[in-house]
């Protein structure tokens, strides 16, 4: 007896400290396959899982494969080839976008249209070109609007277009895509239409150099004129800098340049001590909130890959805050009072993205340690036997019965990239779209 309690309580100190060993990126591929492996159970072939009830989901009345064209090119770079193989047949031999459904064009873009640009680059299969000019075909007539700023929702089948007040993240991130598109198909249509797009946004900014929240892209009128860097507006910014780097295209370059000297004066705020970036009225500069969330937390990498470190730096820290403020990030938070504003936390890659994005520019293993904690905090509150779930509330940690295909693409992804060798991916010879998908300059001009 003395002995089997004398093993019990060796077991129990020696429990906390295997658990706080070092992150690994074997780690991180684990948890992909214990959530890929649930998918597979329980959804294949459907465009995402529920993992409480461990049932399929579909966005429309039939499936886009969004999930395995989400994480098809995660388990390229994880080198997970059994998987990789499945995947692409499920997907070659399944997807058509001939179908009676309409789509919000952004999300399609991104996540649908983006990662098959990535998966023909990566495996050279010309059939994910294929299907990449097919869905770009039917995503063109959003651009057939009196501005050129584009609706939101378009039919696969008619064409037809609706929702005529978008946003400029929407509006804005579709350069890399369409832009890579036209570079792979010689075809300069969809980057003539999707840079177009990001110059009248430019166009209707403020004499201060700032962005609204929503606008009419029939009249070109604003319609909510709140500026900030977070969702509707975020990628915007992204793009117009990944854009350049991307294709060296100069006006892309010149609208970065006037965009963040707006947005670094005008939004960002010092309270603490701490750089936050908060929401004005885009036409006086007037704060109007002290709101900040996850979707800000993109933040540091695109200005760390600006140039600008310090900033970079500075913003992290406080992302790190904002996480640890209940163990895990909620979507919103009054940065002036450190409280949740919405308690939500649905799987989100951004402040992960950022301390990737920095530990390559600075080599700080600081960085890494910040990986490890959001690691963690996925386990410990996310978890589930099926997969990852999102959570209701991060102050009760109570689960909701949603895994997003983003789980795969971005948050996994960014976690293995942060803890794998360089040589994985090497950093400067990809631009990752907002859904992580590697793009490479493959073309001469």
């Amino acid at each position: 007896m003395k002995t089997i309690l004398t093993l019990f309580f060796c077991l129990l100190v020696t429990l906390p400290a295997l658990s706080q060993q070092p992150v690994t990126a074997e780690d991180v591929k684990r948890e992909f396959l214990h959530s890929w492996n649930a998918y597979k159970q329980y959804a294949w072939g459907y465009d995402a899982l529920k993992p409480l009830s461990k049932q399929p989901h579909d966005w429309h009345s039939v499936s886009l494969y969004m999930t395995p064209i989400d994480a098809y090119d995660t388990m390229l770079l994880m080198g997970l080839k059994d998987e990789a193989a499945e995947t692409k047949k499920l997907i070659l031999d399944n997807l058509s976008f001939d179908k009676n459904i309409e789509v919000q064009a952004f999300e399609i873009i991104i996540r649908v249209l983006g990662g098959l640009l990535s998966a023909y680059q990566m495996d050279g299969d010309p059939r994910f070109l294929a299907l990449a000019k097919d869905l770009g075909d039917r995503l063109m007539p959003i651009y057939d609007s009196p501005t050129g700023l584009p609706f939101r929702y378009v039919h696969l089948q008619t064409g037809a277009i609706r929702d005529s007040v978008n946003n400029p993240a929407e509006i804005g991130t579709a350069l890399i895509e369409f832009g890579t598109l036209s570079k792979l198909t010689g075809n300069p249509v969809y980057y003539d239409n999707a840079k177009q797009a990001l110059i009248q946004v430019f166009n209707r900014r403020s004499r201060i150099g700032l962005v609204g929240t929503w606008v009419n892209v029939v009249t070109g009128e604003w319609t909510n004129k709140s500026s900030h860097v977070g969702g509707a507006i975020d990628s915007y910014y992204e793009y117009l800098l990944k854009a350049w780097k991307l294709f060296g295209d100069e006006d892309c370059k010149k609208m970065w340049d006037v965009s963040i000297a707006a947005v670094n004066t005008h939004l960002a705020d010092t309270v603490r001590g701490e750089l936050w970036y908060g929401r004005v009225e885009m036409n006086t500069g007037k704060r109007t909130s002290t709101r900040f969330g996850s979707l800000e937390a993109f933040f540091p990498a695109v200005l760390a890959m600006g140039g600008d470190l310090e900033r970079a730096k500075q913003l992290q820290e406080s992302c790190y805050k904002m996480w640890n403020l209940h163990g895990i990030e909620p979507e919103g938070i009054d940065y002036a009072t450190m409280t949740a504003t919405s308690k939500v936390y649905v799987l989100r890659p951004e402040i992960i993205e950022s301390a990737y994005y920095l530990y390559y520019y600075t080599g700080d293993e600081k960085y890494r340690k910040m990986g490890e904690t959001f690691f963690r905090s996925l386990v410990q509150y996310c978890r589930t036997d099926a997969g990852y779930a999102e959570l209701e509330d991060v102050t009760t940690k109570q689960k909701r019965d949603a895994m997003e295909s983003f789980f795969f693409a971005e948050t996994l992804k960014y976690l293995y990239l942060l803890f794998a060798p360089r040589e994985t991916l090497p950093f400067e010879s990809v631009i990752f779209n907002t859904e992580a998908h590697p793009v490479r300059k493959t073309w001469k001009k």
